[in-house]
């Protein structure tokens, strides 16, 4: 059980409320997703007991899914790695060569495998939100949920052991239990929010020692519980009875910081700061350079002391969402037949995950997609606007266009890969 309680008191919404609007959210937590932003989020650990989330975790992924994955994908690091009793194991100890044609060193070896996994290690299948398509399609929604990046990993623990020493992590966690039994440990930060550059490591006797006292939470997970932990809270767990298998939803959320380094890397390019230093300065010499420090400091308050445009923030911050994430993918072969036996009644739709910057001038509609722009006619805007805003729509029938001009859309913006075939 919980030493302390963690669930928000007196909700009079439903368990995991507003599921409509974030439905991957709302599946992990047994609060109101809206109170869960305003109340929880970066602030507190949440425990979410199966029967308040009302469905478990197995459509996500099963012991037998993880057999399929170690057996028959073909997996390599650094989509696998395996630790014991809180010491990573070398790679060799779990990968081999794959034979004739196939003589790379990094793939996984089911015998060793097997042969550590029967010693008590625990199996730790990395990046799932890219090789195991049910978790691939629930982490490109929580993406939208959130407006932060999500991985995915999966930890495989036998019986009575334990892979990780007390322990904290850079990044939120969603931990959901999909069959067994463990006993988690959660004790609260020794560091608040911690940067990626500050691992726990760094701060190692302080989490020793803070895992020493009495936990925040203390309680076993079974199958379809759901635990929520920010960044830097420390934590362990223990597999209990038989072997288990939990998803933990790793979440490195934008923060402050990142607007403040876009911020004051335009500040930068203010005039003011452009004057070289004087000739003969001793640059080691900290009396020498305090006078620079003083007017450079000067000059970056006067260049962020007046308004900001957020504009600039949102599109560098956006850039870099999309490079820590993907689009739902496409199909190359498929995607080049498609579009020329197209049936106008065919229905398309936007490519879930897609983050597009569309502008619509007085001249044209650009679809940017960051290594390139797609350009249309300015009578496609209403059809692209909807579309954009993730209504389908047929093929021959693109709001605002008649059919002839629809389905010459629709074929160029499936081929861009922008549209996709609605199943």
């Amino acid at each position: 059980m919980s030493t302390t309680d963690t669930r928000v008191p007196d909700v009079d919404a439903p368990a995991g409320g507003g599921a409509g609007d974030r439905p991957a959210l709302s599946r992990c937590i047994a609060v109101p997703a809206d109170r869960f932003a305003a109340d929880i989020w970066g602030r507190r650990a949440l425990l979410s007991p199966a029967a308040e989330l009302g469905r478990g975790f197995d459509d996500l992924l099963t012991a037998d899914a993880v057999d399929e994955l170690l057996a028959d994908r073909a997996l390599r690091t650094p989509f696998i790695r395996m630790a014991k009793e809180g010491t990573v194991l070398p790679q060799s100890a779990y990968t081999a060569p794959g034979g004739f044609g196939a003589e790379i060193a990094d793939q996984v070896s089911t015998d060793r495998v097997l042969a550590e996994f029967a010693a008590g290690a625990t199996i730790v299948l990395q990046g799932l939100h890219r090789t195991w398509q049910p978790l691939r399609d629930f982490s490109r929604q929580l993406i939208l949920d959130l407006g932060h990046p999500v991985q995915i990993n999966a930890y495989i623990t036998p019986a009575q052991s334990r892979g990780f020493d007390p322990h904290y992590d850079v990044h939120d966690v969603f931990v959901l239990q999909i069959s067994g039994e463990k006993r988690w440990v959660v004790h609260e930060p020794v560091r608040d929010h911690p940067f990626a550059d500050e691992p726990w490591s760094q701060h190692a006797a302080a989490v020793g020692a803070r895992a020493a006292e009495a936990p925040a939470i203390e309680t076993v997970l079974r199958p379809g519980d759901a635990l929520y932990l920010p960044s830097g809270w420390i934590h362990s767990a223990v597999a209990q009875g038989g072997t288990t298998v939990h998803i933990t939803v790793g979440m490195p959320a934008f923060t402050l910081a990142d607007v403040g380094r876009d911020l004051i890397a335009a500040a930068l390019r203010d005039d003011a700061l452009r004057e070289p230093l004087p000739i003969g300065v001793d640059i080691g010499d900290p009396r020498q350079l305090a006078d620079a420090v003083r007017r450079a400091a000067d000059a970056l308050v006067a260049a962020l002391s007046g308004e900001q445009d957020p504009s600039r923030a949102a599109e560098v911050l956006g850039r870099r969402l999309t490079r820590m994430s993907r689009p739902e993918p496409v199909r190359p072969l498929a995607t080049v037949d498609a579009p020329a036996a197209l049936d106008p009644a065919a229905r398309v739709r936007w490519r879930h995950g897609l983050r597009a910057r569309v502008a619509v001038s007085a001249a044209e509609v650009a679809i940017g997609l960051g290594d390139r722009t797609v350009r249309l006619p300015l009578q496609t805007a209403d059809a692209i606007t909807a579309l954009e805003a993730g209504g389908g729509a047929a093929a021959g029938a693109l709001p605002g266009l008649d059919e002839h001009d629809s389905l010459v859309v629709t074929r160029r913006l499936v081929r861009e890969g922008v549209l996709l075939l609605d199943a």
